[in-house]
Formats: structure tokens, sequence, C-alpha cells
């Protein structure tokens, strides 16, 4: 009786059809003939109800399961299947309120659905998770009712599960299809000229219109009596490390994801770019001390090794200590590498505190500093103004912006290659210098 009573609910058209006959009840005061038409009413509206408890409450005739991935992908859409089956024999509304993992904060989930009698329905919503972790989903909550909507059924099915959130992985598979598929330039990236030729010699081939004269190999030409020209190939296994600060300055969200989010996604689409091209990739975690470090490898699995220690990186409230940064590194990378090192600066005076420690890495490697755009600021800059207020702000928000150049400039001076970009272009333009430092050979 409890259970049935905790499953039971009324639809709207009951609660207006009570006030309805509350009304008449009272207007049968005056009117005596109203009574019995408001009692008449009452029965039948009494029979009405009680047949759609016996049509809905006839055995367990409504099954819903929801199936989750293994894992969600950072901040990216991520699908969630439900199965729905109605075994009745009649056409059900179905009123489905899932209770979706906390995090989201979302408390007016609700989706309404039709199903025809004995028939089955696939339904997929979608979750876009803008935070690592563990995500949980609890009960999964149907209220079944007829046309008339009169009565309304509760099945609660407890289909509790967990899913961990991934840095994207969505976003690292896309960027890899497109370097692949020569279809860069949708995305923001670049064909870069080679510079000469550092690169490794892969093999010598028939000249074909559009190869670089300067390639021709003249001894293989006389010999084969035909063109033949040089081929090389980009250098490989060469050592890259992702240096991802994890201090405090890393906690500023932009569009709901931090930028320690945006730089963790980043690398591990520049990391699955550099594995592909055959170069060994590590990383490093600093804030006040050194929190992960992974050497360099070019193993095939090598990214799931990445993917997991990305997965459980986190920022704290901490100032970071770039003097520890530098001495591990000297320490532990003995080889010339290709240094990624993210994080950020809003004030030059920020900058040059830290600057020594920069240049001191930048002798040894070649260090790529990449820092963000304040895009709220960039914003403020280009409104226009009418009120005094407004033009502080303005002002302010531009000596900001000004910062940043100042600090591109800064670091170019003492032979630092920058990447100064929008936090949510970091993928992109992070791959970009990549392929460009590889095309120049640089390293």
């Amino acid at each position: 009786m409890r259970q049935f009573i905790s499953s039971l609910y009324f639809g709207k058209r009951v609660y207006a059809m009570l006030y309805g006959l509350a009304g008449m009840f009272l207007l049968s005061f005056w009117f005596e003939s109203l009574f019995v038409i408001s009692t008449g009413l009452l029965i039948i509206g009494t029979v009405l109800l009680i047949i759609e408890m016996l049509r809905l409450y006839q055995g367990k005739k409504f099954t819903a399961h929801r199936i989750l991935p293994e894992k969600f992908s950072n901040s990216d859409a991520n699908a969630v299947e439900l199965h729905f089956e109605n075994n009745y024999r009649f056409p059900i509304h179905l009123e489905l309120i899932d209770e979706i993992p906390e995090q989201f904060q979302k408390r007016d989930f609700l989706k309404k659905l039709s199903l025809a009698q004995n028939s089955k329905r696939d339904y997929t919503y979608t979750l876009t998770p803008v935070k690592r972790g563990e995500y949980k989903f609890g009960y999964l909550n149907c209220y079944v009712s007829t046309r008339s909507s009169l009565v309304k059924r509760r099945y609660r099915f407890e289909n509790e599960g967990m899913v961990k959130v991934y840095p994207s992985f969505i976003q690292m598979q896309a960027l890899d299809f497109l370097s692949i598929d020569q279809k860069m330039s949708q995305y923001g990236m670049k064909k870069i000229r080679r510079i000469g030729h550092t690169m490794e010699f892969e093999q010598i081939k028939n000249y074909v219109i559009g190869d670089d004269i300067r390639t021709i190999n003249w001894k293989a030409t006389a010999k084969q009596n035909a063109l033949m020209v040089n081929q090389y190939q980009d250098e490989k296994s060469q050592p890259i490390y992702n240096l991802i600060d994890v201090g405090r300055v890393m906690k500023m969200p932009f569009e709901g994801l931090s930028l320690l989010d945006y730089s963790i996604n980043a690398a591990l689409a520049f990391s699955n770019i550099a594995l592909k091209k055959k170069d060994k990739v590590g990383m490093l975690t600093f804030a006040d001390t050194i929190e992960n470090f992974v050497p360099a490898n070019s193993k095939k699995t090598h990214l799931n090794t990445l993917l997991e220690t990305l997965y459980g990186i986190d920022s704290g409230f901490l100032v970071s200590d770039f003097n520890r940064l530098y001495a591990h590194s000297k320490r532990k990378i003995t080889q010339r590498s290709l240094l990624m090192l993210y994080t950020n600066f809003e004030h030059i005076t920020s900058l040059k505190r830290q600057l020594p420690y920069l240049r001191a890495l930048a002798k040894s490697h070649l260090l790529v500093v990449i820092f963000f755009e304040n895009t709220e600021l960039n914003e403020l800059a280009g409104k226009s103004t009418t009120k005094l207020t407004e033009i502080y702000e303005k002002t302010i928000a531009q000596e900001f912006i000004y910062n940043k150049q100042l600090m591109v400039k800064e670091l170019e001076k003492n032979g630092i290659q920058t990447l100064l970009t929008k936090p949510k272009d970091l993928s992109v333009n992070t791959i970009n210098k990549y392929l460009e430092i590889k095309a120049k050979g640089l390293l």
C-alpha cells in the first residue's frame, strides 16, 4: 500500500476538476439544482480516476534503462542513451526526470515523450561537463500516464552509475583527423613553408612537377637517365615535454572552463599529434612543488599513460615556483627538448619575476611560453563608451591588453618562443606552433 501511494500522482486536470466542483457546490447553496449536477460530476470523475488507476496499475508494464559511455570528454557534448519499453495495450505519455550528476547543477531536467502501445523507443540527450572527475548518476524517474493525464504512475529505476570525465579526447580525435586529411585550414591551421633541409633523408624518387629542383640528385639522375630527387622527412624521436602550471593563476575560468582544463585538453591533442609524428612526448606539472613527471616516450600506449595522468591533475591556490621547475628540468631532462610551457601572466611585472628561470630553461632547450588573452577584457576594450566610469574601465582594459603585447616582446627579446592565444583556440594554436617548429627544424 505504501509503495502504491508513493508512486501515485494526479495530473493538473484533476486539480482543475476539483476546483470547478468546489465552486459548483458553493453555488449550489443558492441554486439547489446545481447540487445534483455537482454530485453527479463528482461520481463520474471518481469513476474515471479509478478506471485510470486500474489501467496503469495492472502489473509492471513499463521498463526503462540508462546506458552510459565508459567515459565523458571534458568540455564536449557527451551522449547519454535511454531505452524505454511500453507493454501497455494503449499509448502512453511519459515525463522523464533523470537524476543527473550534481556537478551540472541542473535542477529543471524534464523531458516529455510519447510511446505507442506495445512499443520500444530510444532517446538520447547530451551533457557537457566543464570539470574532470567522477560524475555519479542517480535514479531514473519515469511518470507514465494515459492520454487524459488524470493519473500518473511513477516508475523509479535504480539505474545508478558513475562516469569519469577525462580531458577532451573528442577534440583530440577531431584535430587528429583534420591534420591527416589535409583540411587543417578549416580549424585555423596553416600550411607551414619548409625552410631549408634540416630534415632526415628518406629516399630517392622520380621527379614530378612541383618537387623542389634543389633536391635533384644528379648522380642518381645520371644512372637512371631520368630526373631523380631526394625526399626528406621530419626528424623523428625528438623529445617534447608539456610543462603545465597548476598554480592559482590557472584557476581563472573562461566560458565555464578553467585555464588549467584548456591547457590539459590542448596538451592531450598536441601529444597525440606529436606521437603520430614519431616524436617522444612527456609531461610535467608544477606549482609550489613538482607534482607529476612522465618521462618522454614514443610508444603507442604512451598516450593512455598521459591521459590517465592528465585526468588526475588539479590546480591549487599557491604561487608557482619556477625556480623549482628549472632545477627539476635540469636534473631530469638532460637531452635538448621542446618544452611547451602552459602558464599565464596578467602583468609584465609577474613575467619579469620569472624571466631569469625562463632564460635559464631556454639556454638548454627550445622553450615555448604559452599564455592567454583575457577575452573578457578584449570585449570590454572594444565596447563603445559614453559614461565617465565606462571610459575608465575601457582604459584599464586596454592597458592590460597592451601589457600582454609587451610580454610577448620581452620574451622574444630574450630568445624565447611565445604563443599568446585565446583560451578556446589553444589546442589549434599549440599544434600550429609545433608544426611550425618542426617545419623550420628549430629543435
